[in-house]
């Protein structure tokens, strides 16, 4: 006899990847409607650059062409959210950029304010899932050295 699981017939994997992009659009809505962030929350987003749908300026595709991570919290204007993506302005270097990033292609979401995280797995990607038994630790975050909304975050885990 054999310790080894059966092969699941149910894409449970999927599953919970889609109801964790609906957690961050259920958040980026709340901020919608409210017409604001609340108290210290804040929210670093990470997503592939490249994947189908996600829509930047050149010059963004050309520095990140693989993945950025974006900051929502002082200097954002005009945040849609939709069922299958959301839409923000930012600013990198002084110059006003418009956003368009579907869930499908978000890694990573962190609001630092309450020590909440997420990490997934873009879809389409085709590696291994990044997990493990151990709690997720507070990202270290490093901003961009020229002032953009561009941040370096390691989504380390404890051993």
């Amino acid at each position: 006899m054999t310790d080894a699981l059966p092969d699941s017939l149910i894409p449970y994997d999927e599953i919970v990847q889609e109801a964790l992009r609906a957690v961050v659009g259920r958040v980026l809505g709340e901020v919608e409607r409210s017409g604001g962030l609340p108290g210290d929350h804040h929210f670093y987003i990470t997503f592939k650059t490249s994947a189908p749908g996600v829509d930047l300026p050149k010059h963004l595709t050309e520095r990140f062409p693989d993945e950025m991570t974006i900051v929502l919290q002082n200097k954002f204007w005009d945040l849609k959210v939709f069922e299958e993506r959301f839409e923000v302005g930012l600013s990198f270097n002084q110059i006003p950029a418009r956003l368009v990033i579907p869930f499908a292609a978000v890694t990573g979401f962190v609001d630092p304010a309450v020590n909440f995280a997420l990490q997934f797995q873009a879809q389409g990607d085709t590696g291994a899932p990044e997990h493990d038994d151990a709690e997720n630790d507070v990202p270290g975050i490093v901003t961009s050295e020229d002032g953009s909304n561009v941040v370096t975050v390691d989504f380390g885990r404890k051993k």
